[in-house]
């Protein structure tokens, strides 16, 4: 008989703790057969040695602080190489596993040749409004990635072999700046190595609201934005793709205020993809047509982003 693997579960926090509570409780009390501890990483935040006592037999709760760039990326990586286990799942300190998410990651990324890594659909919550988003197909390529985002493939419904993530593709970068976007880097350096395992079903919890600490932090979206696309080069052969975060960035540059380099972006935009719908929006905010804001609550409200 096969032994079930040991899950590892990664959440970096930063003064949440009642949300957090929430998240490794959600974590504790899957139905899972094997062994399962929780690495609670606190990034710039005081810990709370009080969280241990959540453990009971099979589960354990570990904290620790990050010890590498502050910030998202670092947390993770923190608790990445803390973690004892062959599989290392992440979950956000605002996130919540629903019922059965961990069984069926696990069996799909053991029972599937050479999978490194596998993510599932999730259930939005924003505003008093829930939406199920999952993805129609069960693989995802570097090409696809290059072309949408797909914000379904969510941090907290990442679960992948720890020989990956030592020996393979490799930890989240702490080069990005302001950690933002980590995860999309993340997940074109993993779908470069294998393509990612993807259910279809809403497994985790994601709670989008206006305390996000990118919230209003324009100036380092834009910057992190413009990073990727000078690292990956690839987006030029994806026009569609490149377009999607030219149009980010002009959507940025708008709503901080910087109306020229909006207008830029804008025109970047529309010249890979007259089609993009972001180039628009920015073009909007920057005539002070609406409000950066305004756009982003009906979004979130769809349980999409920009």
């Amino acid at each position: 008989m096969t032994a079930v693997p040991r899950v590892s579960a990664v959440v970096p926090t930063r003064d949440r703790p009642e949300l957090l509570r929430a998240a490794v409780r959600a974590i504790l009390d899957q139905d899972y057969p094997g062994e399962l501890e929780v690495v609670v990483v606190y990034d710039r935040s005081e810990p709370d040695p009080t969280l241990t006592e959540l453990s009971r037999p099979g589960r354990s709760v570990r904290i620790t602080e990050n010890g590498r760039t502050p910030g998202l990326a670092g947390a993770r990586n923190t608790g990445t190489l803390a973690a004892t286990s062959e599989l290392i799942a992440f979950c956000d300190d605002d996130d919540e596993w629903l019922p059965g998410k961990l069984a069926a990651q696990v069996e799909a990324l053991t029972t599937t040749p050479g999978a490194e890594f596998v993510s599932c659909g999730i259930r939005v919550s924003y505003d008093g409004h829930t939406v199920d988003r999952s993805l129609s197909r069960d693989r995802i390529t570097l090409a696809d990635l290059l072309r949408d985002r797909m914000t379904e493939l969510h941090p907290s419904t990442f679960l992948i072999r720890a020989t990956a993530l030592r020996d393979g593709f490799g930890l989240v970068d702490e080069e990005i700046p302001g950690s933002y976007a980590e995860d999309y880097e993340f997940l074109l350096r993993a779908a470069r190595s294998a393509p990612l395992v993807s259910l279809r079903t809403p497994l985790v919890l994601v709670r989008w609201h206006k305390r996000s600490y990118f919230a209003q932090r324009w100036d380092t979206i834009s910057e992190a934005l413009q990073w990727l696309l000078e690292r990956y080069p690839e987006f030029g052969t994806q026009p569609a793709g490149e377009a999607r975060v030219a149009g980010q960035i002009a959507f940025a540059r708008a709503a901080s205020g910087d109306r020229q380099g909006a207008l830029s972006w804008a025109r970047r935009t529309l010249r890979c993809n007259p089609r993009e719908p972001r180039a628009y929006l920015a073009l909007a905010v920057a005539g002070r047509v609406v409000r950066a804001d305004a756009v982003l609550r009906t979004l979130h409200k769809r349980g999409r982003g920009i």
